[in-house]
């Protein structure tokens, strides 16, 4: 049997008492994830291991025991065969998030989905519907970088006939470290590093965010960032709807409601959002962003906006976007440096004791 694990640290809700994702529970086909506290609580006795969880989690944060997508996606992609299913190589078609269905459909010129025993399953239904909504997705997504081939739904109803008996899931996935794959999963493990060093991880190394928490990219991204890199770029990049987006976003800054408290690259799990040294602007990297929701959490003055379009140029030619630039001085209080918006003489802090100090006094009015 599946164990589902948490790592704590690694949860955006674990970064603000104000996150509001509840993806993990909304996803669960069994309820089994509830979230009464300030992470997610687990019923192991209710959990299927069907990993529909570990898909939609933005940073990674849960994982089975027994089954890992990377490691699944290193063994399909030197597979001969482009074909899914519950009874072959994954516990759920539901373990596939858009971008592993974009990543994988992409790599192998087409994806098919066996869906033939969903029908006598008991969360069937359920992740049929959760999945008809990603494929929709996927293929969208597809269409608009020119890709040949869709994800597919066929009722194939795969069945493992070469055991009599069946098989504890740990050995069932032992069959993925067949002689070849293991060179295969090396060659594109190699082909993941060089190219995260070349972009994404030279990011965070140089942030200076790390002073507060060590930011991540997670495993599907690098994957996902490494499969577009083995494609043809389209023709033309195409702006599409950012609703059909689930995993990523461009933000909008409005720099009237912006007060510089720097709480929304500080708490951003991928640094996606950054500063420099100065604390002189926020810059946005549309690639990095997970969707997390977590800045948009923590923004007191809802200064952060999601684009309602999103250009698939980000993709293949990332870029990071200034969203503001402040004027850096030194507080008439306390004098110490800060970002000013709109011309303050005092820093935040002093700004809030001042305001606290007029409200003791009863002059706050």
């Amino acid at each position: 049997m599946s164990l589902l694990e948490l790592s704590p640290a690694r949860c955006v809700r674990a970064l603000s008492v104000n996150s509001s994702c509840s993806l993990c529970s909304d996803s669960c086909p069994t309820s089994a994830i509830t979230l009464l506290g300030r992470l997610p609580s687990i019923n192991q006795s209710l959990c299927v291991g069907c990993a529909g969880c570990v898909s939609v989690c933005p940073s990674e944060a849960l994982a089975l025991d027994d089954f890992t997508p990377t490691e699944f996606f290193f063994s399909f992609i030197s597979d001969d065969e482009a074909v899914v299913s519950c009874q072959k190589n994954i516990p759920c078609i539901a373990a596939l998030s858009v971008e592993h269905l974009i990543s994988l459909c992409s790599l192998k010129n087409g994806l098919v989905l066996d869906i033939g025993h969903c029908s006598s399953c008991d969360i069937g239904d359920k992740v049929l519907a959760v999945m008809e909504e990603r494929i929709q997705s996927a293929n969208y997504l597809l269409e608009a970088i020119e890709a040949e081939k869709s994800v597919v739904c066929e009722k194939i109803g795969y069945s493992n006939t070469e055991a009599e008996e069946p098989k504890d899931r740990r050995d069932f996935f032992k069959t993925f470290h067949l002689r070849g794959i293991a060179k295969a999963k090396h060659d594109f493990e190699k082909e993941v590093q060089s190219t995260t060093d070349e972009f994404v991880e030279v990011k965070l190394d140089s942030s200076h965010n790390q002073e507060l928490r060590a930011k991540k990219i997670t495993d599907r991204r690098k994957l996902f960032f490494t499969a577009l890199k083995r494609v043809e770029k389209p023709l033309q990049f195409h702006i599409v709807d950012a609703s059909m987006i689930g995993f990523t976003s461009q933000k909008i800054m409005d720099e009237a409601k912006c007060t510089a408290c720097q709480m929304c690259y500080r708490v951003c799990p991928t640094a996606a959002l950054t500063s420099d040294m100065r604390n002189s602007k926020i810059d946005f990297d549309p690639f990095l962003c997970v969707k997390c929701h977590l800045c948009h959490d923590v923004c007191e003055s809802d200064a952060i906006r999601v684009s309602t379009s999103y250009n698939l140029k980000e993709w293949f030619e990332p870029k990071v976007q200034n969203l503001i630039t402040f004027s850096v001085r030194r507080c008439d209080e306390c004098d110490g440096l800060f970002s000013s918006v709109g011309g303050e003489k005092i820093c935040r802090r002093c700004q809030m004791e001042e305001e606290e100090a007029l409200e003791l006094w009863g002059l706050n009015k």
